[in-house]
């Protein structure tokens, strides 16, 4: 497997000969309206859409929060043939957007499963303001069990994963700590729940995403790599544009 972190929550990976994206961010920073308030970008990806090349897939934890799904990450969904995502994102962008259910899956490939799991985008009971999320996990014969968390803040929802696929090869955790107004608490993981995350996951090796460039992440690549200094090797903390390969 490999992977190529292009910044926020944007990495591609390739695995089992199937090459996919997850929720595509290509905006330079700047201020990004969502409904009366604006979320702040602090740096852009590491290259654009147009550099990137297809893809088989897109892997979109949501599309309601322009860190997550921007106005080039939109453009760019036009180009792939298969978008995975939430019922509510396929409502609101139409045809190229399949909606994946907990625990559904489809094949991409030639054998490559993607299944659906829950993400919880905040404390409990706050799902009406943040909107519905997914996250992904990545399976098949001879291949490595990858899950992507999408913006998850949750540990009991990463418990509930680990029940139904044990131990996983490889956890991409969005682990900014984000926090905003809207709601009082985190909207993702903090650099210790990661921690805890991949312990209670059993991961084999750990990519953080979604741990910078954007101004309400109140944690970064400083606290992630402190958090998991006891990891070793198993942590790959890359830079944007940096690409590692998972044995």
């Amino acid at each position: 497997m490999e992977i190529r972190y292009l910044g926020g929550p944007t990495a591609v990976l390739e695995i089992g000969g199937v090459r996919l994206l997850t929720d595509p961010t290509f905006d330079a920073p700047g201020d990004y309206p969502i409904g009366n308030r604006a979320l702040t970008k602090t740096a852009g990806p590491a290259s654009g859409a147009a550099e990137l090349g297809a893809v088989d897939a897109v892997l979109l934890s949501h599309d309601q929060h322009p860190d997550n799904l921007d106005r080039a990450g939109r453009d760019y969904l036009a180009s792939v043939p298969l978008v995975l995502s939430t019922g509510s994102a396929a409502g609101r962008l139409g045809s190229s957007v399949r909606a994946l259910p907990n625990w559904t899956s489809v094949t991409v490939g030639d054998g490559l499963r993607v299944t659906g799991v829950p993400a919880q985008h905040g404390p409990d009971g706050t799902e009406h303001l943040v909107g519905e999320v997914t996250g992904f996990v990545l399976s098949g014969d001879g291949l490595p069990t990858v899950y992507v968390s999408g913006d998850n803040a949750s540990l009991d929802v990463v418990r509930e994963i680990a029940g139904r696929f044990g131990s996983v090869d490889v956890a991409l955790l969005f682990a900014g700590g984000a926090r905003t107004p809207l709601v009082d608490g985190y909207l993702t993981l903090t650099s210790e729940d990661a921690v805890t995350a991949a312990e209670i996951l059993g991961a084999r090796h750990v990519v953080p995403l979604h741990f910078e460039h954007w101004a309400h992440f109140t944690q970064g690549r400083d606290t992630v790599e402190k958090a998991f200094a006891g990891f070793g090797e198993r942590l790959r903390l890359l830079a944007p544009g940096e690409t590692t390969e998972i044995p």
